[in-house]
């Protein structure tokens, strides 16, 4: 899941997504929450890292000699200098030119970019108040100051110059004349000067209001916890899994043993709680948290959204959202998903019948409720498949999965090799550094793995660029992943369960993304591309942790060293499409609230979320009490939190390319460095250099079906 920052001067200020899927995290282990080096206090004569470049290799960032008082001082330096910068390019007396305007503007910002990066990467990893306090001052002053750049009339006078004298423009030059102009009217720069004004209240209310929907939510991971007094009523855990509730519990000042909600509607522990009141406790804790405090902030931003939209021409915010994606109009989405929905809502129907009678069968009267599918459908699981996944966890262990699955993948696809990083700074103990060299032994750039969960992290996993590759700038890419598997006891091995797996290869699809850019201007490079692009690379990652060739090498017991037999594997990929139906419903549910939400008139009267929701659902034919949406509303950060808005659909959209990525790179061998090399040179490589669908068919040969991802899913045969 790609954690959008955009920091390049086409985008001076924070444009932060909440990108981020399912963690399959059970507990949050809050005793790695060591105070990390950026909260200590700085002696007056300490410079301030982040106002010269850093002196590391592909200046990585001095995370060892951050201070809490570094940021405030960083962004009004930041600020200042880049409002110079602009300033210069606009009152330039020649003519404007591609040089002295476009490529002058990517040049600029580099203090800006450089606290911006680190800052906001550094709140959604180590948050605490320090952080929370400077969120909230600085986010108006950079939505003010992004507003001064797209809203100035001269400095868009120079770019409409150019963008009408494009045509002696080719390749990279054209595409990013193209992304600036777009950029500049979609934020108002042909607006009259009492829209503008307009422009910038509405942008001032919206910064605020999704700042403190986000930090609301954050404060809800750390206050909407379930404390068992009672060991009993985990009956059904690990001795692991109890031990790592016990200490959360410990670690919070607490007594008795302490359950922390991971970001989805689901919770991990429903699967394996024999406690139906708790399991009942459990959910409904998930599912109505930051009711109270988020629910009043929906409503306002998606109305102040929707006169954003009308102000810019546009009917709904989702016809303004999806106009520069791929997917073009609110229309195409909506037919996608709701020509996807009646499929999955009978394979979920099937799946719900089947849960049913297990519940039957053991005696009980009770309806199927949302706190009983996880529970009851790893029953059906193993009564299918005969398969437990304390027999599976074994045989991925961490390190191996690391090593000898992932880093091997990508060895036999890419030609790559990694190198473990220990003299590079980092943002916690738990974090591991690594450069990643080419197959001839260049070097590509650095890469960061955080996989624990802890307290002051934001849930789910994502990637982001810490620097990005350009070759104006003459920088290489520095990236990292973030998941939140939980932290095991000291001296125990780091088990995952096949979802973290998947998740893993998951985020380094994004990971290479951003390491194999090979693009001239950073406002192109890497993952800057379109919502329902970025995703692809990502999902198509994900089909090698399945490939014969690499689970050989990796699923091995960590104790004994010997493969997974035959017949288990074989159970692992046959329940890999496992309760689909339900994976497909709870996402479309998501996918369709996002849209629905976005697809309000300005004036549309809404009082109650829950009613909303419910209404929305109901239109499309998914208001399934068994099965709920993947985030509610109230704690949908995709959608409220930034970046995502009218956008979730975009995992579904780029499955598409994923599945039919990997069906083409099966029929040309599957994994081989030929296939490895054409998938970086024409899609990799290309970032937002050139148009999206065209590196996928320069790939492929062909625009993408539907056919390999109703197999992927399981809802075709």
């Amino acid at each position: 899941m790609r954690k959008t920052l955009i920091t390049t001067a086409i985008s001076a200020a924070l444009m932060l997504s909440a990108c981020s899927e399912p963690s399959t995290d059970a507990t949050i282990n809050s005793k790695a929450a060591e105070t990390p080096t950026t909260m200590t206090k700085a002696p007056a004569s300490v410079a301030n890292v982040l106002l010269t470049p850093s002196p590391l290799q592909y200046m990585a960032p001095q995370f060892d000699k951050l201070q809490a008082s570094d940021y405030l001082p960083a962004f009004e330096q930041g600020m200042l200098e880049h409002k110079a910068e602009i300033e210069a390019i606009t009152n330039n007396s020649e003519a404007a030119t591609f040089e002295n305007t476009i490529v002058a503007l990517e040049k600029t910002g580099a203090i800006l970019d450089r606290t911006q990066r680190i800052f906001f990467n550094l709140s959604g990893l180590i948050s605490d108040d320090n952080f929370t306090s400077v969120e909230e001052q600085i986010v108006p002053k950079l939505t003010a100051h992004q507003d001064n750049m797209y809203l100035d009339e001269k400095l868009f006078a120079r770019i409409q110059a150019i963008y009408k004298n494009k045509a002696t423009l080719t390749g990279e030059d054209l595409r990013l004349v193209e992304v600036y102009y777009d950029s500049f009217v979609r934020a108002g720069a042909e607006l009259s000067p009492a829209d503008k004004t307009k422009m910038r209240e509405l942008n001032g209310q919206l910064a605020k209001l999704e700042t403190s929907f986000s930090q609301n939510l954050l404060k809800s991971y750390k206050d909407d916890v379930i404390v068992v007094e009672d060991k009993a009523q985990l009956d059904g855990l690990s001795d692991s899994e109890i031990a790592s509730l016990a200490a959360a519990a410990k670690d919070a000042g607490k007594t008795g043993y302490m359950i922390t909600l991971v970001n989805t509607t689901a919770q991990p522990l429903l699967s394996s709680l024999k406690n139906r009141d708790l399991r009942k406790k459990l959910w409904e804790t998930s599912a109505y948290r930051a009711m109270e405090t988020n629910a009043p902030l929906n409503i306002n931003i998606a109305k102040l959204r929707a006169q954003k939209a009308n102000l810019l021409g546009y009917p709904t915010w989702a016809a303004y959202a999806l106009g520069d994606q791929m997917a073009k109009t609110p229309e195409a989405v909506y037919g996608i998903l709701d020509d996807l929905a009646p499929k999955a809502l009978v394979k979920a129907k099937v799946e719900a019948a089947d849960i049913q009678a297990e519940i039957v069968k053991e005696g009980q009267t009770f309806e199927l409720a949302p706190w009983d599918w996880a529970f009851y459908a790893e029953k059906v699981r193993k009564a299918k498949y005969d398969l437990d996944d304390s027999q599976v966890k074994p045989y991925f262990e961490m390190n191996t999965v690391l090593n000898d699955g992932m880093f091997f993948a990508m060895n036999k696809l890419y030609g790559i090799s990694v190198k473990p990083r220990n003299d590079l700074p980092v943002w916690h103990k738990d974090v591991s550094a690594y450069e990643i060299f080419n197959q001839d032994g260049s070097s590509i750039g650095l890469f960061y793995l955080d996989l624990y969960a802890r307290q002051g992290k934001q849930g789910g996993a994502w990637m982001d660029e810490l620097v990005s590759q350009s070759f104006l700038k003459n920088t290489q890419p520095v990236v990292y992943n973030a998941l939140n598997i939980p932290k095991p006891a000291e001296g125990q091995p780091t088990l995952m369960t096949f979802d973290e797996v998947s998740t893993l290869f998951h985020e380094f699809g994004h990971a290479i993304h951003g390491l194999y850019s090979q693009v001239n201007y950073p406002s192109l490079a890497g993952t800057l591309t379109a919502r329902d692009f970025v995703e692809f690379p990502s999902q198509a990652n994900e089909d090698w942790s399945i490939d014969p060739q690499v689970l050989a090498n990796y699923a091995k017991h960590y104790q004994t060293g010997e493969p997974i037999p035959a017949e288990l594997l074989a159970k692992v990929l046959k329940a890999h499409t496992f309760n689909q139906g339900f994976g497909t419903v709870e996402y479309l549910s998501a996918a369709l609230l996002d849209m629905e939400w976005h697809s309000i008139a300005a004036d549309t009267e809404i009082t109650d979320v829950a009613a909303f929701e419910k209404q929305a659902l109901a239109k499309h034919g998914l208001d399934y009490t068994p099965v709920p949406p993947r985030y509610k509303t109230t704690y949908f950060s995709h959608s409220f939190g930034g970046g995502y808005s009218a956008g979730y659909y975009a995992y579904l959209w780029t499955e598409v390319f994923a599945a039919d990525s990997f069906s083409y790179m099966m029929s040309q061998g599957g994994l081989t460095l030929e296939n490895g090399q054409k998938y970086r040179d024409t899609v990799l490589s290309k970032g937002n250099s050139q148009d999206l669908m065209q590196s996928y068919i320069d790939f492929a040969g062909k625009k993408p079906s539907t056919d390999a991802l109703l197999k992927r899913r399981g809802l075709v045969h």
